[in-house]
């Protein structure tokens, strides 16, 4: 069973990242060194791209999970309306999910069909849907899982429950995207200003050689490196800044 708190990446993925982020470090270092040896060397930093790679696609694939997960309560809470009971909806989730997300490999779609099989085996379906929120690593899914354990034990209200649960989730959803748009262009705005510099350097180097000149000798290999050293900080600190979480 997948545990969606960790990505592995595939050979090639990570042959992919690595390439690609030990090009990136190679050009950058060269745009102010200029030196090969320094810039092959930088470029050893490619061991970090299959770490940042991997933290982005586990990001995107929870936010998959949970974009489904909202989908898979309103056809639950829809099901339970109907006058299904638990087990009886659970058993037909599944292709009703598949009708909604129009994604026949997702991965909602698989937990759905294991927690079924599961529960036909004899197991609690509360134990098996708690299971599967562990493994997920989202809070909705936590919360739902506690939330669904009460009603089953007390005899609560679950159709409200469900109905209320995905309406608390699309909120936040929402909420999340008006954000992201608006963080669009700022988040763009950050990586230019980020890669400017290096360009301007690599511009002067082309049309005033002689002016950077001074820079490839003594002090000024210093100057380079605590300039590249806090060019990288503040990247870092333009990035932290706009990637807001709810």
């Amino acid at each position: 069973m997948t545990d969606y708190r960790v990505y592995v990446l595939s050979r090639s993925q990570r042959l992919a990242a690595i390439c690609f982020c030990g090009l990136f470090c190679f050009a950058a270092v060269w745009m102010l060194y200029r030196q090969p040896y320094v810039a092959i060397a930088a470029s050893a930093a490619g061991a970090w791209g299959p770490r940042l790679l991997r933290e982005r696609l586990r990001r995107r694939r929870l936010e998959q999970l949970r974009r489904h997960f909202k989908e898979a309560l309103h056809a639950l809470s829809s099901l339970l309306s109907a006058g299904r009971s638990v087990e009886n909806a659970f058993a037909v989730l599944e292709e009703d999910v598949a009708m909604l997300i129009g994604n026949p490999n997702a991965d909602i779609l698989r937990e759905i069909r294991t927690i079924v099989v599961r529960f036909r085996n004899g197991e609690p379906l509360e134990a098996a849907f708690a299971d599967f929120a562990g493994r997920s690593g989202l809070e909705e899914v936590r919360n739902f899982a506690e939330a669904f354990l009460i009603c089953k034990r007390s005899g609560g209200n679950l159709v409200e429950v469900v109905r209320k649960t995905a309406g608390l989730i699309g909120e936040k959803m929402e909420v999340e995207q008006e954000i992201s748009v608006l963080l669009a262009q700022k988040k763009f705005e950050s990586k230019l200003m980020i890669a400017m510099p290096f360009a301007f350097v690599g511009l002067l180097h082309l049309i005033a050689g002689d002016y950077m000149s001074a820079l490839h000798q003594g002090i000024g290999w210093v100057v380079l490196t605590v300039c590249l050293l806090l060019l990288g900080l503040v990247g870092w600190w333009m990035l932290r800044i706009v990637d807001i979480r709810i």
